[in-house]
């Protein structure tokens, strides 16, 4: 698979997202994993494709906070309407492969480490949120381990998904949430301020 086109600029994106989704909880969740994924782009040696996975990350629950009852399957109507191809399209829908219903498989290495990371990243800020600094700039791998194990902690972030997603990407569990912390350290400080901007916030 060569560079998809995102088809719409990553500011159409946010807009687009921003138009079905208002709570900064959702909007926060939007732009980690956008920065998540731009982290794993680069990473994983796909520089070339950074700007398609970072919206690919920031657009992945576009149609939740409005349709949670559809999530996935309300996706491609609103990608479409805001100019998205298939290839955007088909990415975000695969998150939610065997989990919701839709049938889009994770293929390429981006959709697997989207389907990987996507919970993980509400797990890490869960147990960010509660330390002294409040941040995932001194999280350590052993404490989400812990947090991990704990079933009734961030119960909404499911442990099964992440394992499975690292199988598919072929990584030991502490390797996809070494990777996945690291990612978030990267983009927490932008992700802050952009959240901070949001009108009406906190």
């Amino acid at each position: 698979m060569g560079a998809p086109e995102s088809s719409i600029s990553r500011n159409a994106a946010w807009d687009l997202l921003r138009r079905y989704n208002k709570d900064p909880f959702h909007l926060q969740h939007g732009l980690t994993v956008e920065g998540v994924m731009r982290w794993f782009a680069r990473d994983q040696g796909f520089a070339d494709e950074e700007e398609f996975w970072g919206i690919v990350g920031l657009l992945h629950d576009i149609d939740f906070e409005q349709f949670p009852e559809q999530h996935c399957v309300r996706a491609p109507e609103l990608l479409r309407e805001g100019g998205a191809g298939d290839a955007l399209i088909h990415a975000v829908c695969s998150h939610g492969y065997e989990l919701t219903a839709v049938d889009a498989r994770p293929e390429h290495l981006m959709e697997k480490v989207l389907f990987a990371a996507d919970e993980l990243t509400g797990l890490i800020w869960a147990a960010a949120i509660i330390r002294p600094s409040k941040s995932v700039q001194d999280m350590e791998v052993k404490s989400v381990r812990k947090k991990f194990k704990a079933a009734n902690f961030a119960a909404g972030c499911s442990r099964p998904v992440i394992e499975k997603g690292a199988a598919m990407l072929g990584w030991e569990l502490d390797t996809l949430i070494e990777k996945t912390i690291l990612a978030m350290r990267s983009c927490e400080a932008e992700v802050n301020a952009a959240v901070a901007a949001l009108p009406g916030f906190p």
